[in-house]
């Protein structure tokens, strides 16, 4: 088994309410990622295999990090969380936040009931999702050579579940911390992936660029 460590892309378009709008990078998130493609080239890090979803935000943040053609791979793909939530509403009544604060409440609450199979029609059960990061994660970490792979947020806690068995709350509150162009590392200790980077961001630690540091 090989170390993958996984990117979140660079921050989207904050102000979208929906799937497609939401999907692609602001000004300031190609900024992040040519920052981090920077402090990679500058300290050397040579990752053979590159890899990510096929949404365009994950694609703009390899091409802007300066990254070798990435190999794209759908089940890095983000949930849909915009269409969640909005079925969540349709069936439920539970209001779509307009800040960050509802946010934080919001995500949590969603999570549970799509897990437990309350939100119909939602385009992928938690099962799903759960098992193709299962699934991807495998495959790249046996494929041999550390690998970078480019994707978002609710992937990453995903994956942080998985190696340290969290439940739903605490997996929410994973997702709710990672930050644009965060890195994480997991690391095979016997036969586990298990972290050992989380939340990273090296290339936005300099006083002049603490405003970079953003998680929407």
């Amino acid at each position: 088994m090989s170390h993958i460590t996984l990117v979140r892309h660079g921050q989207a378009n904050t102000t979208a309410r929906d799937e497609l709008s939401y999907d692609r990078l602001s000004d300031l998130g190609h900024q992040q990622a040519r920052w981090l493609g920077a402090h990679l080239r500058d300290t050397r890090v040579h990752y053979p295999r590159v890899y990510c979803g096929t949404l365009n935000r994950h694609i703009e943040t390899a091409t802007s990090m300066g990254l070798s053609e990435p190999i794209r791979d759908a089940r890095l793909n983000e949930i849909e969380y915009f269409t969640l939530a909005q079925l969540f509403q349709q069936q439920h009544g539970v209001e779509i936040p307009t800040d960050r604060e509802g946010f934080v409440d919001h995500l949590p609450r969603t999570f549970a009931a799509w897990s437990r199979g309350e939100i119909k029609d939602a385009p992928e059960t938690f099962h799903e999702f759960e098992t193709r990061v299962s699934d991807a994660l495998h495959d790249i970490g046996t494929e041999g050579g550390p690998a970078i792979i480019v994707t978002s947020g609710g992937l990453i806690s995903m994956a942080v579940r998985q190696a340290m068995g969290l439940d739903i709350p605490s997996m929410a509150r994973v997702t709710l911390a990672i930050m644009n162009t965060s890195m994480h590392r997991l690391h095979p200790i016997g036969a586990q992936l298990s972290p050992v980077l989380f939340n990273a961001v090296p290339h936005l630690e300099a006083p002049d660029r603490k405003f970079a540091q953003t998680h929407l």
